[in-house]
């Protein structure tokens, strides 16, 4: 069965790794499933996300990255998922992400979304958060993998 965990990434955390970890040990084949969003004004460029991501997830062998553009729905019949994966960090999550899931079961019925929460150590971490940590100079390397920290640490240099 196919899962998508789908995401902007910008950049993947060690949140985000701890959910794709999870969620590849549940399903055979996982998408992790880098989204354009424009709208986002993301960071980094769609081409350096995905690099981060590949890197970051290089030792897993049911695991394929690949990007995508629009609707997160029409991407998971497109790859044929079954299931899409989310994160929730908090109750405050919850309500968007619920409504979320019930517009794409609207949109596809035929998919499920499944939710697995943060682990305490992760629940307060966001990519936003991060970049905001690094831009001040921070000390991120508790929240990212090293070649994450490298990237942030090349765009704020002080």
């Amino acid at each position: 069965m196919i899962a998508l965990y789908p995401g902007t990434f910008d950049p993947i955390t060690n949140g985000h790794f701890e959910i794709i970890r999870r969620a590849s040990t549940l399903f055979g084949d996982l998408v992790v499933g880098v989204a354009k969003s424009p709208e986002k004004n993301p960071l980094f460029s769609l081409d350096q996300r995905l690099e981060m991501v590949n890197e970051v997830l290089n030792s897993f062998n049911n695991i394929e990255v690949a990007a995508y553009d629009g609707l997160t729905i029409n991407f998971a019949k497109s790859i044929e998922a079954r299931v899409i994966v989310r994160g929730l960090r908090s109750p405050a999550d919850g309500q968007y992400e619920f409504e979320l899931a019930s517009m794409n079961k609207r949109l596809a019925d035929d998919i499920e979304t499944v939710f697995l929460s943060s682990g305490d150590q992760n629940a307060f971490i966001s990519s936003s958060l991060i970049r905001q940590i690094a831009q001040e100079g921070g000390n991120i390397s508790d929240f990212v993998h090293p070649i994450v920290q490298s990237a942030l640490a090349e765009i704020y240099k002080k």
